[in-house]
């Protein structure tokens, strides 16, 4: 049921007394961990938090790559659980905050680091994880590509650079047929 569904709940809630309505909207915030951040973070940070949180999430992001690319025994299957870890925590920021040049700029990083340039054997058992991590990585930068293009154009400046260097990468690693499908450009 929903709430837009109910103009007679509607009316009920807003003709409800305000301290009962406080009392409401805080147990309903209480079930919702990813409201209560964001209402945190709307209400009682400031820009420099969010400078601060993007940072954080930079470094946690070359972290773990570094740690990927210099680790024993790393392939396709590791890549692509990093690759989708980094990728729901990029997701949880950009829902805490709303901010989307933080959410292009880490995407833009998270994709740029990422490797996917293994080479499993098609007979070994780790060959589907190669495969599956180029198609993620090609839908993580068709999915940024859609949100660079609606980004304002100041913005798409300033981020032309790194997204035109992942586009680069795209080619590099022969992934460019699919990307064409796909609907990639090859430079923005």
């Amino acid at each position: 049921m929903l709430l837009k569904d109910q103009k007679e709940l509607k009316t009920a809630i807003t003709g409800l007394p305000v301290k009962e309505k406080d009392k409401l909207l805080l147990r309903l915030i209480a079930k919702d961990k990813v409201l209560t951040e964001h209402l945190h973070f709307k209400l009682l940070e400031d820009p420099s938090d969010l400078e601060l949180r993007q940072q954080a999430l930079e470094e946690e992001i070359t972290t773990a790559i570094q740690g990927l690319k210099f680790g024993a025994k790393v392939g396709s299957r590791e890549a692509l659980v990093l690759l989708r870890r980094l990728n729901g925590r990029v997701n949880h920021h950009y829902k805490v905050t709303k901010d989307p040049q933080t959410d292009a700029e880490l995407r833009l990083l998270l994709l740029e680091l990422i490797p996917v340039d293994y080479n499993e054997s098609v007979f070994s058992s780790l060959g589907k994880y190669n495969e599956r991590l180029k198609t993620y990585f090609l839908r993580s930068v068709l999915a940024l590509y859609k949100k660079y293009v609606k980004l304002h154009e100041d913005l798409q400046y300033d981020l032309n650079e790194k997204m035109n260097s992942i586009l680069d990468k795209i080619i590099r690693e022969q992934l460019h047929k699919t990307a064409a499908e796909l609907g990639l450009p090859n430079q923005v």
